[in-house]
Parts: C-alpha cells; sequence; structure tokens
C-alpha cells in the first residue's frame, strides 16, 4: 500500500474548499445559467434546490462516509465491504477521466479567451470569432479535418497545469484551492456589482427571479434538475471518496456535506445574476426580448458574453479579462479533481509514486485529447460529454445507491456519518438511498433513452453517436477487467 494515499487534509478549511472547487466548475458558469434561461427562469431554481436536498446532499454524505471510513480512494472504498463492488469504484474514476480529456479543451478555449479579453480581439462578430477564427470548426463530425495548433497548446498548458496542483495529493491541492476557490468568488462579486447596475440589467433578472410555474409541469424540467446536480457537486466521479479518504480522524460529514452542496448552488445562483443582468443589458442593445439572446451553453459564455463585454461602457477588456480569469480558476478545480480521484486509486492499486503516476496520466490525457483539438473537436465534445456526464453519472448514481442501500446497508453508513459529525441524519437519508435516489434515476434514464430513440442526441448520425456509447462501454468494461485481476489489489 503507497504511503501517500495516508495523506490528510492540512484543515477541514482546506477540504471543504477543495470539494467545493471540484463541485463548482464551468457548468456553474455556463450550463446552469442557460438550463435556467431555456426552462422557465426562476421555475428550474425550485427543482434544482429540491433535487440538490433529496439526492446531492444525501450523495454526498454516503461519498464522503465511504472514503472517510475506508481511508481509500472509490474502488478500494467499495472492495473494503464487499470486493464485487469495486468494479463500481473504477468505473467511476475511468468515466472522470474520459471526461478531463475534452475539459482540458474547453480549458484551452478559455486560455485563448482570457488573452484575446485585453484587446476585445474577438471583435464584434463573436459567433464567427468562436466557430471559425478559434474553433475552426469542420461541417461534421466526419470531417475531422487538422489539429487546431493554438488549441493544442491549450491543452498541454492545463495538463501541466493540473499536474503541479496535485503533485503531492492533499498536499498540494490544500494550498492551491486558497486561489483558485477563493479569487474567482472575488471575480464573480466584481461581476455581479457591474452587471446589475448596467442599462437593462433588471430585465435580466426579472426573467431570472420571475418562475414560470407552468414549466413545474414538464417532466423534462425535472430530470435536468437532477441531472444538473450530478453534473454539478461532482458525486457519481469517485472525487468525493477520495477527497473523504484524506479526512483526519474526526470529520463532521454531514455538516460539510450540506454547506459543500449549498455553496455549489449559491456560486450557481450568484453566477446566473452576474449573467442575467449582463443578457437583460445586451437586449436592452438589441431591442429583443431577454428569451431570444441566447442559443446554447457553450455559446453562453464564449459568443453571448463576449458580446456583452463589448458593450460594457468602462473598462471592458479588464472585465473580459476577469471572466475568463474566473472560467480558468472555477474550470482547474474540476479538472484536477477529476484526476485526482483517479490518481489516489491508481496509487493505491500500483504503489508507485504520485508524481509518476500523475504524468502517465497526463501524457495518455493529452493523447486522448487530441481529437478535441481538431476542427471536429466541438462535435466530438458534445457526443462525448453527453454519454459520459449524463448516462454514465446517472448509471454510477443507480449502482452506488443499490450497492449501499442493498449490499453495504444504508445503516452502517448513516451510523458511521452520524458518529463523525455534530448533527446527525435520520432514517429518511435510508430511504433515500434504497429507494427514492435510485428510482428518479432510473426513470431519467428511460426518459433519456426513450427519447434518443424517438430523434437522435443532437441530430447527429447514429454512427457518430456510436462513439459516445463506446466511451461509455470502455469506462465501464476498463472498470471491471481491473476489478477481476486476480492479484490482491484494490
Amino acid at each position: 500500500m503507497s504511503k501517500e494515499i495516508r495523506e490528510h487534509w492540512d484543515s477541514r478549511t482546506a477540504f471543504i474548499l477543495a470539494a467545493i472547487g471540484s463541485a463548482v466548475g464551468l457548468g456553474n458558469i455556463w450550463r446552469f445559467p442557460y438550463i435556467v434561461y431555456k426552462y422557465g427562469g426562476g421555475a428550474f431554481i425550485i427543482p434544482f434546490l429540491v433535487a440538490l436536498l433529496t439526492a446531492g446532499i444525501p450523495l454526498l454524505i454516503l461519498e464522503f462516509s465511504l472514503g472517510h471510513k475506508t481511508n481509500k480512494a472509490a474502488p478500494g472504498a467499495f472492495a473494503f465491504f464487499n470486493t464485487k463492488l469495486k468494479w463500481i469504484g473504477w468505473a467511476a474514476v475511468f468515466i472522470g477521466m474520459g471526461i478531463v480529456t475534452y475539459y482540458t479543451a474547453i480549458m484551452s478555449w478559455s486560455m485563448i479567451y482570457f488573452v484575446k479579453s485585453f484587446s476585445l480581439g474577438w471583435g464584434t462578430g463573436t459567433e464567427n470569432f468562436f466557430f471559425n477564427n478559434v474553433l475552426q470548426l469542420s461541417e461534421s463530425p466526419s470531417h475531422i479535418g487538422y489539429i487546431v495548433p493554438v488549441i493544442f497548446i491549450g491543452i498541454i498548458l492545463t495538463w501541466i497545469w493540473i499536474y503541479f496542483s496535485i503533485i503531492k495529493g492533499a498536499k498540494s491541492v490544500g494550498k492551491v484551492v486558497y486561489i483558485t476557490v477563493i479569487c474567482p468568488w472575488i471575480i464573480l462579486l466584481i461581476l455581479i456589482v457591474r452587471g446589475v447596475t448596467l442599462p437593462g440589467a433588471m430585465n435580466g433578472l426579472a426573467y431570472l427571479f420571475t418562475p414560470n410555474f407552468t414549466a413545474l409541469m414538464d417532466p423534462e424540467v425535472w430530470i435536468n434538475a437532477y441531472s444538473q446536480v450530478f453534473f454539478s457537486i461532482s458525486i457519481g466521479f469517485g472525487i468525493m471518496i477520495a477527497y473523504g479518504s484524506f479526512l483526519p480522524k474526526k470529520a463532521d460529514i454531514v455538516n460539510s456535506a450540506f454547506i459543500i452542496g449549498l455553496a455549489d448552488a449559491a456560486t450557481s445562483l450568484l453566477a446566473s445574476v452576474a449573467i442575467f443582468s449582463a443578457l437583460g443589458h445586451l437586449a436592452l442593445k438589441k431591442g429583443a426580448d431577454v428569451a431570444n439572446v441566447v442559443t446554447s451553453g457553450p455559446g453562453l459564455a464564449f459568443v453571448t458574453y463576449p458580446e456583452i463585454i463589448n458593450l460594457f461602457p468602462i473598462g471592458a477588456p479588464i472585465l473580459g479579462a476577469l471572466f475568463f480569469a474566473m472560467l480558468l480558476t472555477f474550470g482547474i478545480d474540476s479538472a484536477f479533481s477529476l484526476v485526482e480521484a483517479f490518481s489516489a486509486a491508481a496509487v493505491e492499486k500500483w504503489n508507485i509514486s504520485r508524481a509518476k503516476m500523475n504524468g502517465i496520466i497526463g501524457i495518455i490525457g493529452i493523447i486522448l485529447g487530441i481529437i478535441f483539438t481538431t476542427q471536429s473537436g466541438l462535435y466530438w465534445l458534445d457526443i462525448v460529454d453527453h454519454y459520459l456526464a449524463v448516462y454514465g453519472l446517472i448509471l454510477i448514481g443507480i449502482f452506488e445507491c443499490l450497492a449501499v442501500g442493498y449490499i453495504i446497508k444504508p445503516e452502517v453508513i448513516r451510523n458511521y456519518a452520524n458518529e463523525q459529525s455534530d448533527f446527525p441524519i435520520g432514517k429518511w437519508w435510508d430511504f433515500m438511498i434504497k429507494f427514492f435516489v435510485p428510482i428518479v434515476l432510473i426513470a431519467i434514464m428511460i426518459w433519456n433513452i426513450w427519447a434518443e430513440i424517438a430523434n437522435p442526441y443532437g441530430g447527429y448520425s447514429r454512427s457518430a453517436l456510436l462513439v459516445g456509447i463506446g466511451a461509455l462501454v470502455i469506462s465501464f468494461a476498463l472498470g471491471i477487467l481491473l476489478s477481476i485481476n486476480k492479484k490482491r489489489t484494490v
């Protein structure tokens, strides 16, 4: 057993900041505001908060408890209770590694925009700049084209950044997050202050906070709320199990889960205030309704917001640089936490140095990420993200709940969490893990599959979608293969 996995956080604050940093990422800045925008404004916030309290926080408690009780990363944590369950942990960290291979491409785009922001180098045609100048987007996934050099350089720089952020595990992560979590919050507050003072900002905020209650009758709204919670707070990746394993002997698990879950939700809401106030200003300038100025999630960050920055009467380059610095710092926490979850598991299994393992992971990550730096990269990113971040996380969530609910037994985990915490959770938690969460996730899975049988995702060809399905299958297959190794490993 590697000595390095036994490291602990320097303080509870470092753990909470690291967990919040993992949970808060690019999805909070563009995915959450875009889903709110798409599904009835303030009406979406209600099912999101319900999903957070009924699924997100209960699963955070589950994952922190697994890691802390066993002092192991995800595969070893499940194997501690039953060796036949460790494939769940391996599948989770492989899903995370698949996601980070394209997440670094998004980080690369953010680096490009950060540099361009000082001169507003995207010009007035922000849509043309993003799709034609930055991505140099081809016609379809089948037209792969060439590697875009600047994006490829960006993913290399991102992997170097990841490597040094986690080079000493909890020790280095605990130091990095004081900068990469606190600084973007400060930037976000600056953008909020600037946004709400813009002409037309109140129209955007009215769209955000005026709920369209009829939207609550749409099952798709609730499905997206539960999906967003999984995507947003980093459950199902093995991250929180690994982070829980680094906690000292006495740790307030329940309280920490509530703090982290609510902090993530608060960040999403604050980001929405910053985005929607700026959208109100953009709608005013265009003479359009707020409901008609955004077309997509990535487009919100890389097309619409640069267009808004162009309209800022004072300090546009500085505000632009702050926005993309915020994307980078929020994003890097999520990126290195995904790698750390896999690295912690790999170090336990193969008993090699963390620095060497992180180097191997980085090289493999760069190679696998090349496809996302090509002219067809956006298409493949969208396809792979859909199957890994939607289906992959839902499946892991289902298997986690079934494993704890029917094999490990929920009262075992609940009693352990209560022993470590200042205020206890009751038997309602058992019900959530054993029945409610898996039923909801299975319903979401059936709904998504049924919808995609009728209409293939994104209008892509079925052959292109097979690549995304293949990435999902490979992640689970690798998890199972590592678990059936006859040697006594975790």
